[in-house]
């Protein structure tokens, strides 16, 4: 029997690991804690989706579906975005995703190679840079200006060879709304550079604060052809653990990606999609209520950070995190472990990127009650450093 080959600095894993700026106890609990660490909403998935999924278990919806998705369920991603985004979004552009991190790791999967360049403008989810190391392609970080916005001049200058743009909009960590200024001087940067395919993230879409309005990346009408959107279900609809996303790109894009999610998926669950069917069916003021209620704890977040002395923040738009720079001599590490140390959990500000050393991220998707002790936690360290 031949021995095993051993692994090198090159196989899949390795390379998740040394780009992967994630923690290893990602999800993880500490007994007393109250955690502000994770990116998932407090209430319960809305009643009539979850009738929705017992209504087809009990019609024997338990087979396989298609595999690009079932048609019920793209027909009304594409009504959906349509709406919102305007015209020219049908069925052939969308693909339904085992939640929104597949059909992300499908994208890039699709339309990277190993060598290839990818701009990541940060602090911005971590997860991106490990998908980009499966791919074998090479990471850029492109700080964001001070204010959180994206710094199109850098952003420009680091472009030319560039073959992916990834953006969070709104952000996680920060809770940053790019700004329509934003988006078409991305647009415009991607006019300039017909190779460059633009990911943009917009997990967070619904969840916007101060009635300011909300610009996707798939209104950049004259370069939708390498403009790939993702979405889920998992924020707006409290779906977290039902694993239900999409991606929406040019139908030719949207045909290789479906090409590599199919190859490592398979078809989906076919009750959870009609499930989301009936989510996508809730009423805008629905989705309202849930920004305003995170609005609200938007606000008491920053009650109590605008009035430490070694904390500075600049105010979350939208999404539910808040993203506060520490004066400490600290690492963010070090920070996380120290507020673990008095009773709350938080995330690294180094996961997200090399300008995050220093911050912390802390999310307000839990209820109240707990938010407001954590926060007491978190003042609390924040008074003994």
């Amino acid at each position: 029997m031949s021995a095993l080959p051993s692994r090198t600095a090159g196989s899949l894993p390795e390379r998740i690991r040394a780009a992967s700026r994630r923690p290893k106890t990602l999800g993880g609990a500490v007994p007393g804690a109250v955690s502000l660490a994770m990116g998932e909403p407090d209430s319960n998935t809305p009643q009539p989706v979850v009738e929705a999924a017992v209504r087809a278990l009990r019609a024997g919806r338990t087979r396989y579906s298609q595999i690009t998705g079932s048609p019920d369920l793209r027909r009304e991603i594409a009504s959906h975005l349509a709406l919102s985004q305007g015209p020219g979004v049908d069925p052939a552009n969308v693909v339904v995703t085992h939640g929104g991190s597949a059909g992300l790791a499908a994208t890039v999967l699709a339309l990277l190679n190993p060598g290839d360049r990818v701009l990541l403008p940060e602090p911005t989810y971590s997860l991106y840079a490990d998908h980009a190391a499966m791919a074998g392609a090479k990471v850029e970080w492109i700080s964001t200006r001070p204010d959180g916005s994206i710094d199109l001049h850098k952003l420009a200058a680091a472009a030319a060879g560039a073959r992916m743009l990834i953006l969070c909009n709104p952000v996680n960590p920060t809770g940053m709304v790019f700004s329509k200024a934003d988006i078409e001087g991305v647009g415009a940067i991607l006019r300039d550079h017909p190779d460059l395919y633009l990911l943009s993230d917009e997990a967070y879409s619904d969840i916007v604060f101060d009635e300011i309005a909300f610009t996707s990346a798939a209104e950049l009408i004259s370069v939708r052809d390498r403009v790939v959107l993702s979405g889920t279900f998992s924020k707006s609809y409290s779906m977290t653990g039902w694993r239900i996303g999409f991606i929406c790109a040019a139908a030719a894009v949207a045909e290789k990606i479906n090409l590599v999610h199919r190859t490592i998926n398979g078809p989906l669950n076919t009750f959870v999609q009609d499930a989301a069917v009936e989510a996508l069916r809730i009423p805008d003021k629905d989705l309202h209520a849930l920004s305003a209620r995170f609005q609200r704890r938007r606000d008491l977040v920053m009650r109590h950070l605008d009035g430490l002395d070694a904390v500075s923040v600049v105010r979350p738009l939208g999404a539910f995190y808040a993203f506060p720079r520490i004066d400490s001599a600290l690492s963010s590490v070090e920070l996380v472990q120290r507020f673990a140390d008095g009773g709350v959990l938080v995330r690294a500000g180094s996961e997200f990127g090399p300008s995050g050393e220093g911050h912390v991220r802390l999310s307000f998707a839990t209820d109240e009650a707990a938010l407001e002790e954590g926060l007491r936690r978190f003042t609390h360290v924040i008074n003994a450093l």
